[in-house]
């Protein structure tokens, strides 16, 4: 953070609102402007954005939370599931207002959402492994990394970007696997 830049407090953390998508919207096509930090590049498709940000929001099974600073939206967040209880999140947060702890509040409020879900037993996300603020933030919610994919995702430049995966396991109770595990993927190289 810019210690020059005063610190802006949050006016709140909420659930969106069809009302919001616009401004969602219009956020989502800042972020991806600059091309570092979200996996959505310019231009974006804002009607098929505006679909999904839609049925999210009026998704009994997905969650969609604002951060706003007056009228302002500055920072969205979904869980969509990816799997039996697993439920998989995507953040994004307008430049001005990252480093101010905006991205911590909507973690914790969807960190708190999906211990009250019945089912949801884990959190996923993936991140580039140049955000380190957004790992730090991560980290600090408790989740750990779990793996890395390697020349995944592919940019319009033609780059092949690498992707952390990362995770909250919220259900530590429950047991695992009884099989013993016959590989040990930490002792392998990249081919």
């Amino acid at each position: 953070m810019d210690p020059d830049r005063p610190r802006r407090a949050v006016i709140g953390v909420r659930t969106a609102t069809t009302d919001d998508v616009a401004a969602m919207i219009g956020l989502h096509e800042e972020v991806a402007a600059e091309g570092t930090w979200i996996a959505t590049e310019s231009p974006v498709d804002r009607d098929r954005l505006a679909r999904l940000l839609v049925e999210s929001i009026e998704s009994d099974e997905q969650l969609r939370l604002v951060a706003v600073d007056g009228e302002r939206v500055v920072g969205h967040l979904g869980f969509n599931p990816s799997g039996s209880g697993v439920m998989y999140l995507g953040m994004t947060l307008a430049a001005d207002y990252r480093g101010q702890g905006v991205g911590t509040a909507m973690m914790l409020a969807a960190i708190e959402w999906a211990r009250a879900q019945n089912g949801v037993h884990k959190i996923e996300l993936e991140v580039w492994p140049h955000n380190a603020a957004a790992i730090a933030l991560y980290r600090k919610v408790g989740f750990q990394v779990e793996g890395r994919r390697r020349r995944h995702y592919r940019r319009r430049n033609g780059e092949l970007w690498d992707a952390i995966l990362m995770a909250l396991v919220l259900d530590d109770v429950s047991p695992g696997s009884p099989h013993l595990d016959r590989l040990s993927l930490e002792q392998e190289t990249p081919g």
